[in-house]
């Protein structure tokens, strides 16, 4: 394995480490019964349209957009059938902790004025999106199903980019890993390892980097969540015990 992270490898690492909660879908659920809890907007006849999950900053997050962003994310990782499924609280609640993350690190960008998304960057994204399905016909008829469009869909993803770029200019120099840190791991668990140390050196070089990575990822989102305003209406969105 290479000790450089590819593009996509590099993304896809970057997703998990923005969301830092698990994103799987589990078995379909039932539907809830109907009802009306706080955040809710009725339409005319009394049918709920939608649902607002949680209030991030002055940004309004609702149960449609959620569920979207989730199935994108699902798809960006290889699940194009899977994100057809329902969702459970836990594929929410994960997608819930991704939106919360790159919101709060694009809206502190935005405040600065910078990190601005390349075009060409956010176009490659739309183009591996694309390339998931069979063809645009397909791709047209999974976001029709979520009621959503092509520019929700590029607006989604050129915040996922921002929001990467940001957390790596952030954290990545500091979780570079050294030679000396590499080879002091080898020699400390070369029992189990197997193999001479330029065998597997950039495995581990890479296991390391990935590590320290997602723990820096961690304490950059505790600290951008203490000053931050965050407000969960659903009862699935709200933080357990412990968390931020």
């Amino acid at each position: 394995m290479a000790a450089r992270l590819g593009r996509g490898t590099k993304t896809g690492l970057m997703v998990g480490w923005l969301a830092l909660a698990p994103l799987a879908v589990a078995r379909p659920v039932a539907p809830e019964p109907p009802s009306e809890p706080a955040g809710e907007a009725p339409a005319a006849e009394g049918r709920v349209i939608d649902r607002v999950v949680a209030v991030i900053g002055t940004q309004v997050l609702t149960l449609s957009e959620l569920e979207f962003e989730a199935r994108v994310t699902l798809v960006q990782r290889g699940g194009v059938r899977a994100a057809e499924v329902s969702l459970d609280e836990q594929t929410l609640r994960g997608a819930l902790e991704l939106a919360i993350n790159q919101r709060l690190l694009v809206a502190g960008a935005d405040r600065l004025q910078a990190f601005q998304a390349e075009r060409s960057e956010v176009e490659a994204r739309l183009r591996a999106f694309r390339d998931r399905f069979e063809d645009e016909t397909a791709l047209l008829a999974f976001l029709a199903r979520h009621d959503a469009d092509l520019e929700q869909l590029t607006a989604v993803l050129e915040r996922g980019v921002r929001a990467e770029r940001i957390l790596d200019s952030r954290i990545r120099l500091r979780a570079q890993v050294s030679e000396a840190e590499v080879r002091r791991y080898w020699e400390e668990h070369k029992g189990t390892l197997g193999g001479p140390y330029e065998a597997v050196r950039d495995t581990l070089k890479e296991k390391l980097f990935r590590e320290r990575y997602g723990q820096l990822a961690k304490e950059e989102f505790k600290l951008v969540r203490e000053s931050a305003r965050v407000r969960r209406v659903a009862p699935f969105a709200r933080a357990r015990e412990g968390e931020p």
